[in-house]
């Protein structure tokens, strides 16, 4: 329409059986434009909504384990590692020390960088191995999730 008095653009939108909306308030002659602003409310919020559907949560799932874990406990481990990770979310591994073996904590360093290395195909370390207390831990994710930041 150009550029138009607001009682003018008011007559106008109202005619229409429309509201005049304010897009660019600071700009200089303020820019205005004429839409049914309860639908557009409404396509808006249809929207948000979609999306919030589609939205996939990252969880961080947990797989705990002890220095003297065995061979095929843990193998059941990684698969199950494996499993989270192709659903998309995060993995945490941990190995906890109990007693003595807290003085020891390069047993787990090995485990866990051993775990990471078996799970190279589908996962990044996200987090190298740490000791936080009485565990140590690592995190893995997922290796598409990475590629599609």
């Amino acid at each position: 329409m150009g550029i138009v008095p607001i009682e003018e653009a008011l007559a106008a939108a109202q005619e229409r059986g429309l509201d005049l909306v304010m897009i660019a308030p600071k700009a200089k002659p303020p820019v205005c434009k004429t839409m049914d602003y309860g639908k557009f409310r409404f396509e808006q919020a249809k929207r948000e909504k979609e999306a919030r559907r589609k939205q996939h949560v990252v969880e961080v799932k947990e797989v705990r384990m002890t220095p003297g874990i065995d061979t095929h406990d843990f193998e059941v481990k990684q698969r199950h590692a494996a499993r989270f990770l192709s659903d998309g979310n995060k993995v945490k591994v941990s190995v906890r020390f109990r007693g003595r073996a807290i003085t020891h904590p390069s047993i787990g360093e090995q485990l866990l960088l051993r775990f990471s290395e078996g799970l190279n195909d589908v996962a990044d370390v996200e987090k190298a191995p740490k000791l936080e207390g009485r565990n140590m831990s690592v995190y893995l994710a997922p290796k598409n999730i990475k590629d599609a930041k």
